[in-house]
């Protein structure tokens, strides 16, 4: 599928989502199973899902606590007493953060990072933005080695970081590593700039999406949105 129907489809199914009331329960189990569908339809294996669900790590936890520190009427759960509307919306936080989790992974697993830049500038998304995206993905893998180089020469000199005190050694190496990269980023400017840079990244291929990738792309966005209605109206 063209990379900029994929990424008006993901936008699409996690805005309405998003939109689906809190106390709609069975609702968002069933977009949830939706976006496992779409997993299994784009053939993602479990290995490349599993370790980027840890991006929800922070959510979930904070929809541990929301029953427990939020105000209303109270209803027990087990050994303990909880606020309800502070569960409906932790229930409502999990499934909704794991419905937009899933989808963005189908998407990022099968989109190389290249398209996604030419979905952006297709989708007349700012030059600014459209650039900032470009060389973040160009030179995250620098980035990093870098840092592993690093790390390597650290533990070489016999570092390792097991208490409090190791914290200023990895805060100069932090503030060593930014410096670094910025004065990368200015020379890579001042190449480009000497070579006729104009703030514009070059379309070398503009994308095309014929009818029937649109509709398979909008597709679980116009279930979901289906089933809002319907929640709505009960």
């Amino acid at each position: 599928m063209a990379p900029h129907t994929k990424l008006v489809g993901l936008l699409a199914f996690v805005v309405i989502v998003v939109s689906v009331p809190r106390g709609a329960t069975a609702a968002l189990l069933g977009l949830l199973v939706l976006a496992v569908g779409v997993l299994l339809t784009a053939r993602v294996p479990a290995r490349h899902v599993l370790p980027r669900l840890v991006v929800e790590v922070p959510f979930a936890v904070f929809a541990l606590l929301l029953p427990f520190v939020a105000v209303g009427p109270q209803v027990a759960l087990g050994p303990f007493t909880v606020s309800q509307p502070g569960l409906e919306a932790a229930v409502a936080l999990l499934l909704k953060g794991t419905c937009g989790v899933l989808a963005a992974v189908a998407f990022a697993v099968t989109t190389r990072p290249r398209d996604l830049v030419r979905a952006l500038q297709h989708l007349r998304v700012p030059d600014p933005l459209v650039v900032i995206a470009s060389f973040m993905v160009r030179y995250v893998d620098v980035v990093a080695d870098q840092m592993r180089r690093m790390r390597v020469a650290r533990a070489s000199r016999g570092f390792s970081a097991t208490s409090l005190r190791s914290w200023p050694t990895l805060a100069a190496g932090t503030g060593a590593l930014f410096i670094r990269s910025y004065e990368r980023g200015e020379r890579v400017h001042l190449a480009m700039v000497s070579r006729g840079w104009s703030g514009r990244m070059p379309v070398t291929a503009p994308l095309r999406a014929s009818g029937g990738e649109w509709a398979l792309a909008l597709a679980p966005a116009l279930v979901a949105a289906l089933v809002s209605v319907g929640v709505r109206a009960l």
